[in-house]
C-alpha cells in the first residue's frame, strides 16, 4: 500500500508534517478542521509538498525525520533547494552544540 509524506503551511505561517495512505482524503480532513488539533487551530491550511513512498512505513519514517528539521531546512526541501540541505544540516548541529 502506498504511502505518502506530507508538508502542510497552516494560516499562521507554521508548517505541519505528516503521513497518510490516501493524501486527498487526509487534506480534506485536515481543511475541514477533522485532520489534526494542531491543523484545526490554524485554517486554512496549504498543502506545499509530499513525497509518494512505495508503503506508509517509509512515509511515516521520513515524516518523523523531517519533524526534526528545523524551518529553515524544511523550507529549502519545499522550494527544492535540495544542495542547501546538508550545510542546513550542519548549521543546526553547530547551534545545539553551542547551545548545550
Amino acid at each position: 500500500m502506498k504511502g505518502f509524506m506530507y508538508i502542510l503551511e497552516c494560516s499562521n505561517g507554521k508548517f505541519y508534517t505528516g503521513s497518510t495512505k490516501y493524501l486527498d482524503k487526509r487534506i480534506s480532513q485536515h481543511q475541514a478542521g477533522t485532520g489534526a488539533n494542531f491543523t484545526k487551530k490554524h485554517l486554512p491550511v496549504k498543502l506545499v509538498y509530499y513525497e509518494e513512498y512505495d508503503n506508509i512505513a517509509d512515509a511515516f519514517y521520513r515524516e518523523k525525520q523531517i519533524k526534526g528539521w528545523s524551518r529553515k531546512k524544511k523550507l529549502a526541501l519545499i522550494e527544492g533547494r535540495h544542495d542547501e540541505l546538508p550545510e542546513l544540516s550542519k548549521s543546526t548541529l553547530r547551534q545545539a552544540q553551542v547551545t548545550t
